[in-house]
């Protein structure tokens, strides 16, 4: 750690001697220069500086996103402070976590504990977020229990991705990068009026190649990047008071997945091979049956892929009524995911997985907002969301039975239906010139269904269909304050109440009864401020979480199969903890941003099957009759305590030319797990960035490097092939490249 924060300390003594050493330079004036920029967002649902919104929240800036490394949603979790992403045995499932809220799951049905929201538009089904970002304005990270003002109920909180809007004026521009592993990305944009009351922007971005890893047996690599993403907006004026926002978006994601390592010595079935633990960083293997081949409709030489495809279209219609406005969003998502995963590392078929799902979403909101400048502030709105998620997963696991030891192929298959309507309203009234009351409140109801076909095992008849049903009818809200200290400086508290659904395990039909709602009481108290002449930005925050019947991933044992993996309620656990975020301007040309986030948390009751006692006192072969629970109360709850991170930045001009240097940083704790051989390591990542562009010019060019000191760190282990035979899924190292962009 020590040369990581030495490297940092001589890096930031650099660019202060070249600060110093060119302050005679065309720079921006010392006054402008010096001073925290100030942000616009809309977390809640107006226009704001983010300074002036009592709630924990984090920016984004669309232009920050190469910077630090962001091509897909996932990557917040390294410059957000007490977030994290990360799927479950390494599938392309992403699970969001915020504040320590959120599942460890790898199926597709369940609803996210953190809102995923596109220019409004909720995303409710996470594996539907991991297409290419492109043309982004800002993302906002909000932590704590969202629903007085989004159209879904979430209990993490929410992560709003606002797109570029069309311009009036004719922009247009590409950014293109190229790197290490022949890995490049190209985007681009045009914007423009195109009729008198009619703006629109076309945008796109592809990115390919970047294969990083290879098959032990045979030298293949594997993990290029196939993704094309294109959108279009128009903003229509159709009258004076009625303006109509419509978007639509293609997107397609045919890359390589993920290639496991061995954390041991791997022994297959009928013992024909031992393969050693695996030593090299980008080693891994795969291999596809010829009967999985055919339900994939892929060939028996096929690498571990993603096959995805997704449409978005949604109107944004809004009316100024004069007494209020008026807004209407109305969206319609689809999305088709077929996915194949060796999750054992080798060529046999011991642990292979393919996924297939078809998502169809229809949601539509209406909000009526006042626009008087009174003290009083208020919002009120419904949402409808209908949707539908068909499909399942195969899988073929390691043969047990002598002498052939032949894998089974099974095939678990389920058609899901949900149906939800909330009503919502948030109002703030501002008592005197310091002081702003808030409350807000929700009402919610949803039913999901969900038709289990069985879990077969080929060539076995499907068994009858049988059908779950669970309801959610639930009351949420926040009661706060905001009392600004001085012009400069607000402090705000709050409790809230949050809930997110109840749903259904479909990795085997026998664990697909249903799951209750969880429910977190949240108290949190902080601090915006602008200090020395806005020089420097210094926010905390402090939060106290209730949880209550939290979702995790659990087991259970069936009396004829044996040992199951279920997502399961906790009667009772609390977490605690708080963020810092600082921007520092100190001198011309010189940013500096800081974060930390830390969280503890802990069951306070729980009892759960310990699964080696059960196995240990049932015969080998079943029946499962005797279930020995333990008491973990107590136990510390499965999430990174702390992260901390930052960024240097320095823009100066010379002999010209404008110049820009910039490195960020994160560090994240360990990921604990009650299992030590699951615990991944604590580890640093740092960032580096090199532009140059003649002084007035439209175009720049750039260095970059990622992971710069190649620190080796995982983003899950898997014993889903038995923790006997752990496997895990390595992040990518070093790697480093070009860029250029151009604005007309």
């Amino acid at each position: 750690m020590n040369k990581y924060i030495l490297a940092s300390s001589v890096s930031l003594l650099t660019i202060a001697a070249f600060s110093n050493a060119n302050a005679q330079s065309n720079a921006r004036s010392g006054e402008q220069a010096t001073r925290v920029d100030e942000i616009i967002v809309t977390a809640q649902r107006r226009e704001q500086a983010s300074q002036d919104v009592g709630v924990s929240l984090s920016v984004i800036g669309g232009e920050q996103l190469d910077e630090k490394g962001i091509s897909v949603v996932n990557d917040l979790e390294n410059a957000v402070p007490n977030m994290e992403v990360d799927s479950q045995f390494g599938g392309g499932q992403p699970q969001f976590r915020i504040r320590g809220i959120g599942a460890r799951e790898y199926s597709s049905n369940n609803a996210s504990t953190v809102g995923i929201y596109v220019d409004e538009v909720a995303h409710p089904y996470t594996v539907t977020t991991q297409g290419a970002m492109f043309d982004i304005a800002r993302l906002e990270v909000l932590r704590g229990p969202q629903g007085t003002l989004y159209g879904r109920n979430t209990t993490g909180g929410a992560v709003n991705i606002i797109t570029n809007a069309p311009t009036a004026d004719f922009q247009a521009g590409f950014n293109a990068e190229y790197g290490t592993f022949d890995r490049y990305k190209v985007e681009g944009y045009v914007s423009g009026q195109i009729a008198p009351t009619l703006l629109g922007r076309l945008a796109a971005v592809t990115e390919q190649g970047g294969a990083w890893q290879y098959h032990r047996d045979t030298g293949e690599k594997l993990g290029d990047l196939n993704k094309t993403a294109i959108r279009g907006r128009l903003t229509w004026d159709v009258s004076e008071t009625v303006t109509a926002d419509l978007s639509a978006t293609y997107s397609i994601d045919k890359s390589d997945g993920r290639g496991f390592r061995l954390l041991g010595p791997y022994k297959v079935a009928d013992g024909s091979v031992t393969y050693p633990k695996d030593t090299a960083w980008r080693i891994t293997g795969w291999g596809i049956s010829q009967r999985l081949a055919d339900v994939a409709g892929v060939s028996t030489d096929a690498k571990p892929f993603r096959d995805n495809d997704g449409f978005d279209l949604s109107a944004r219609i809004k009316a100024d009524l004069g007494w209020a406005d008026l807004t209407s969003i109305t969206a319609y998502q689809t999305f088709s995911r077929k996915e194949y995963n060796d999750w054992d590392g080798t060529r046999f078929q011991e642990s292979d997985v393919y996924f297939y799902n078809d998502i169809n979403v229809f949601a539509q909101e209406l909000r009526l907002s006042s626009t008087s400048d009174g003290p009083l502030q208020w919002m009120i709105g419904a949402h409808y969301a209908n949707e539908s998620i068909d499909g399942g997963f195969y899988t073929e696991f390691r043969g047990s039975t002598p002498p052939d030891f032949l894998s089974s192929l099974i095939n678990t298959a389920y058609d899901q239906g949900v149906k939800a309507f909330g009503i919502f309203t948030h109002n703030s009234y501002q008592v005197n010139e310091r002081l702003n009351l808030i409350a807000g409140l929700r009402w919610e109801t949803e039913t999901r269904s969900l038709t289990s076909f069985g879990t077969v095992v080929a060539p076995a008849a499907p068994p009858p269909p049988v059908t779950y049903d669970t309801d959610l009818n639930e009351v949420s809200g926040r009661l706060g304050l905001e009392y600004a200290l001085t012009d400069d400086a607000l402090f705000y508290a709050s409790v809230a109440r949050g809930v997110k659904s109840g749903g259904f395990t479909t990795y085997n039909a026998t664990s697909a009864t249903p799951f209750k709602p969880e429910i977190v009481i949240a108290y949190e108290a902080g601090i915006k401020s602008d200090l020395f002449d806005r020089r420097l930005r210094l926010n905390g925050a402090l939060f106290y979480y209730d949880y209550k019947d939290q979702q995790v991933q659990g087991i259970e044992f069936s009396r004829e199969t044996g040992r199951l993996g279920k997502i399961t309620n906790v009667p009772k656990s609390h977490i605690w903890g708080g963020e810092v975020e600082l921007v520092w301007a100190p001198i011309n040309g010189l940013t500096i941003t800081q974060n930390v986030g830390y969280k503890s948390g802990k069951y306070d009751e729980y009892f759960a099957i310990d699964s080696a006692a059960t196995v240990a006192a049932n015969p080998p072969d079943g029946p499962w009759d005797i279930i020995i629970a333990n008491d973990r109360s107590g136990e510390r709850l499965g999430f990174p305590k702390m992260n901390y991170g930052g960024s240097v930045g320095y823009d100066w001009d010379m002999a010209g030319w404008e110049l820009r240097a910039e490195t960020n940083y994160n560090y994240r704790d360990e990921l604990y797990s009650v299992s030590s051989a699951s615990i991944i390591d604590a580890y640093w990542l740092w960032n580096a960035n090199f532009s140059v562009s003649p002084a007035g010019a439209n175009w720049r060019a750039g260095l970059w490097v990622r992971n710069m000191f190649n620190t080796y760190y995982e983003e899950t282990r898997n014993g889903f092939n038995s923790s006997s035979r752990p496997t895990t899924s390595p992040s990518q190292g070093r790697t480093y490249g070009v860029r250029l962009s151009m604005d007309f």
